[in-house]
């Protein structure tokens, strides 16, 4: 299961997420899919419940989703902003 390791502020800007972690004063932006992605771990959610949210939501094959979901991830998670939980 992945969760949200932080609580950013977030604002919206045309099509993209923009957060601030205040308390590491780092920047972030995320595109459509991770802003997705960002959006339904709001509860925790395991890999196969976030690809299944992105193949209703955008046209792409459940391997291509499932390879580059997991990319996603593990960058969320190098950054700190992502975490897992059993």
């Amino acid at each position: 299961m992945y969760k949200k390791a932080v609580e950013l502020l977030e604002a919206d800007i045309a099509d993209e997420l923009v957060a601030l972690d205040p308390n590491a004063g780092e920047c972030f932006g995320f595109n459509n899919v991770a802003t997705t992605v960002w959006r339904h771990l709001e509860e925790p959610k395991s890999l196969e419940q976030l690809r299944d949210a992105l193949l209703d939501e955008y046209e792409v094959d459940s391997e291509q989703c499932t390879r580059e979901l997991q990319e996603l991830l593990d960058d969320l998670s190098a950054k700190g902003l992502v975490t897992t939980a059993s």
